[in-house]
């Protein structure tokens, strides 16, 4: 795995999504009806599929773009700051009717996140001037919100993969990808064969800490094994998204698919444990 770390410095990676400033609550368990629960821990940032997948891509590669849309309101510009202070491009287009999108998540002492979601998920679009001709310059880019256009934007990069969750604009959109992501255990990224035309090449079905699955356009399939976390599984938060961003990144690297499977999942089970894991 060193070898194939080393081989992501200096990619173009990036993110063509969505940012959700999010309200972390750890407590013991969820609220039962009526219930008054105290919280043992409290802390904010921005976050979402997104913003967390391009916080993983610039950790491996060295840096990454996200190109986004933000509420232009105080939670809209904090956000774009602190994700330039992760060391993120960001692209970010202010959108003045809509209050920066919000999500409160509850940790519980089983690690398992709830979330709560204020607000619409906000994407760019092809008319924001955030430079999109750049994307054909790109290694591999992943989509998770966006218009059509966007989308065709993301295409020109030498990957694009994306998330079952921005099936609304996938659908219709004409539009190949090199691989589609979807949680086996979120009904919010159920995919079934034939809902995409044309096929992805490639679809990667997560499974949690269980390992997952991948079928290939042409039939072919396998599993793929967990990774064991390098410690005890704390917060479960964006796990999925960060898999996603190590298997973008070792298919940019042009890594073997068994390797960029190893890569997502390692990837994810670090941030299971409250880790980060850097080339």
């Amino acid at each position: 795995m060193a070898t194939s770390l080393k081989r992501l410095r200096g990619l173009r990676l990036g993110v063509v999504g969505h940012v959700e400033w999010a309200d972390f609550v750890r407590v013991s368990h969820l609220p039962r009806r009526g219930e008054i629960l105290h919280v043992s821990k409290h802390w904010e940032e921005p976050a979402g599929g997104g913003a967390v997948t391009a916080i993983q891509l610039a950790k491996l590669a060295g840096r990454a773009t996200l190109f986004t849309a933000l509420g232009d309101d105080e939670l809209g510009h904090r956000s774009e700051r602190e994700l330039r202070a992760e060391g993120l491009d960001v692209r970010a287009a202010f959108r003045t009717r809509h209050p920066q999108r919000r999500v409160v998540v509850h940790i519980d002492d089983k690690a398992e996140r709830t979330i709560t979601v204020i607000g619409d998920r906000m994407g760019p679009r092809r008319r924001d001037p955030l430079g999109w001709d750049e994307l054909a310059e790109f290694d591999a880019v992943y989509f998770t919100a966006g218009d059509v256009g966007a989308l065709r934007a993301a295409r020109k990069a030498r990957i694009l993969t994306a998330t079952a969750r921005a099936m609304e604009t996938l659908k219709g959109s004409g539009v190949h990808l090199d691989a589609l992501v979807h949680s086996g255990n979120d009904a919010g990224e159920r995919f079934r064969k034939g809902e995409l035309d044309p096929e992805p090449d490639l679809v990667v079905t997560t499974g949690s800490g269980k390992g997952g699955l991948w079928r290939r356009f042409n039939g072919t399939h396998g599993r793929y094994p967990p990774v064991e976390p390098p410690g005890p599984v704390i917060d479960t938060y964006g796990a999925g998204d960060v898999f996603a961003g190590g298997f973008t990144a070792g298919l940019g690297a042009g890594l073997p698919l068994e390797d960029a499977l190893e890569l997502g999942a390692r990837c994810g089970a670090w941030r299971a444990a409250g880790k980060e894991l850097r080339s």
